[in-house]
């Protein structure tokens, strides 16, 4: 009962209900970078809610998915730039397999990219200024470590946070040592349109030897 009541529910959703912008794929730059900057432009504009969030997905020790969502930092010619502890799950991961995947969704539009790559890690300077410029509740959640580790006791989690919110009052360029910002050099980056009759436009850029290659894909 439970399971057809959700399914009902689910069918009666409205999908691409959207007004959604036009994509011509004949008419774009020669490399996936530039194409992305404008579309996340668009989505700014549009008021698009958190349009620099998006899913980054890793593969563990066993070979087994993991995803989770977290916020693009910068966009360069070296690639798709996030930030993690290097002690965390995801930077554990990165460390023994550094393949990943960056999924955006920008609902509002209709729009979907994907990133297919390689993380590296950024110049510790750069991880440096990045972790500074962050807000103070998330310096000291990060200088407290130990993310993704069993809790048993939300009140040993409030002490240590009080502890660290001490250290970081009298020494505000504290930084932690695990903060990593990482740059997801890009192999493939596929462009992504809705249409409401389902003639969805995809396009996908390849770097080969010689360059970007473009090519579009069916629905």
């Amino acid at each position: 009962m439970i399971r057809m009541t959700t399914r009902r529910m689910l069918r009666a959703l409205p999908v691409l209900a959207h007004d959604m912008p036009s994509f011509d794929p004949s008419d774009v730059p020669a490399e996936p970078t530039a194409l992305f900057a404008d579309w996340l432009a668009a989505a700014v504009d549009a008021g698009v809610d958190e349009p620099h969030a998006m899913t980054v997905s890793t593969v563990d020790a066993d070979g087994a998915p993991d995803a989770r969502v977290l916020i693009l930092k910068d966009l360069d010619s070296a690639g798709w730039h996030f930030a993690s502890s290097s002690a965390s799950a995801k930077g554990r991961q990165l460390a023994r397999n550094p393949r990943t995947a960056l999924s955006f969704h920008w609902r509002e539009q209709g729009r979907q990219v994907r990133v297919r790559g390689t993380a590296r890690p950024a110049d510790p300077a750069v991880s440096r200024q990045d972790f500074l410029a962050r807000p103070e509740g998330s310096r000291i959640a990060t200088l407290a470590g130990r993310q993704s580790a069993v809790l048993t006791d939300r009140a040993e989690l409030d002490r240590e946070l009080a502890e660290v919110r001490a250290r970081l009052a009298a020494d505000p360029d504290l930084v932690a040592d695990t903060h990593t910002v990482y740059v997801v050099a890009p192999e493939t980056v596929e462009f992504w349109q809705a249409d409401r009759e389902r003639r969805h436009v995809r396009l996908r850029y390849r770097r080969g030897a010689a360059g970007w290659a473009r090519e579009q894909l069916w629905p």
